[in-house]
């Protein structure tokens, strides 16, 4: 499965969890021979879990389907630029590459308000690609709050 691909099916989980009133943020991990192996949207909000963003749900997915904790030759295909926390995941779970649609210039941590995967203090550094169909998923998170802004 290309880039593109994969993020038309994150941007599906990122639709999925917009319907549930969670903010549309959608993942999916591949394998090494580009195999889905995992996908999921964010669910904070139903979940009441800080930590049950859409990129460490599927690292966890991906992880358990792997049997094993490290993600060597996968990537994390995600509809929005990682925080800190979910950077900082996909380095701990040694991912060959970082995937993004929209930048998030409040919260990024993969190039624009941070960079924790380019930290050269860290032993991993996933490669990066950024801007796969960056329009579209940033509309999708536009589209969103803008439903919900008070006027």
């Amino acid at each position: 499965m290309n880039h593109a691909d994969a993020m038309r099916l994150a941007l599906s989980e990122a639709a999925a969890a917009g319907a549930r009133g969670e903010v549309p943020v959608g993942a999916v991990v591949l394998g090494p021979r580009g195999e889905v192996l995992a996908s999921a949207g964010n669910s904070r909000e139903s979940s009441a879990d800080p930590t049950a963003h859409a990129e460490v749900l599927a690292l966890q997915q991906a992880a358990r389907s792997l049997g094993g904790w490290r993600l060597s030759g996968c990537t994390l295909v995600v509809t929005l630029e990682p925080c800190t926390m979910c950077a900082g995941a996909a380095v701990l779970a040694r991912v060959d590459r970082i995937v993004y649609g929209a930048v998030d210039e409040k919260a990024g941590a993969v190039g624009s308000l941070w960079d924790v995967v380019r930290d050269r203090r860290l032993n991993h550094r996933p490669e990066v690609v950024m801007g796969v169909l960056g329009e579209e998923c940033a509309a999708v998170l536009k589209e969103f709050f803008g439903t919900r802004r008070i006027r």
